[in-house]
């Protein structure tokens, strides 16, 4: 395998990461139906959850553990944050060049969530990769 191979395989991987964290970013903190749940609301539903299980049947038991599992979960995600505009720039370096390769549409890119203006400062526009 030649250096050019090699580079030009390593360059996709380093497209793909980025496209990925993007979307994947994109997935995590796209806002939700509903009343936005703050960090005191989840302790609160903690808490509770934690007494019920003190005089908990078995079965019950099961389900408030679980429970408890998944409110802690959504406690750290609540605590780490995202760079969104770090991201959006790595995104916006890679994304032409990997729709071009990867023969990914302006449509195909807006349904998966890319905000028009992203694609345009990514020099993505309609009818073209």
């Amino acid at each position: 395998m030649s250096d050019e191979h090699k580079a030009a395989l390593a360059e996709g991987r380093n497209q793909g990461r980025a496209v990925r964290r993007y979307l994947e970013a994109l997935d995590q903190n796209r806002p939700k139906r509903g009343r936005k749940r703050t960090a005191d609301s989840v302790q609160r539903d903690l808490s509770r959850t934690e007494e019920e299980l003190l005089s908990a049947d078995p079965l019950r038991r099961l389900e408030l553990v679980q429970r408890r599992l998944d409110l802690q979960a959504e406690l750290e995600r609540m605590g780490t944050t995202v760079d969104m505009d770090a991201l959006e720039k790595e995104f916006v370096e890679v994304a032409r060049p990997y729709a071009e390769r990867k023969g990914i549409s302006y449509e195909a890119w807006r349904e998966a969530g890319v905000s028009a203006a992203t694609l345009k400062a990514a020099g993505i526009g309609r009818g073209r990769s």
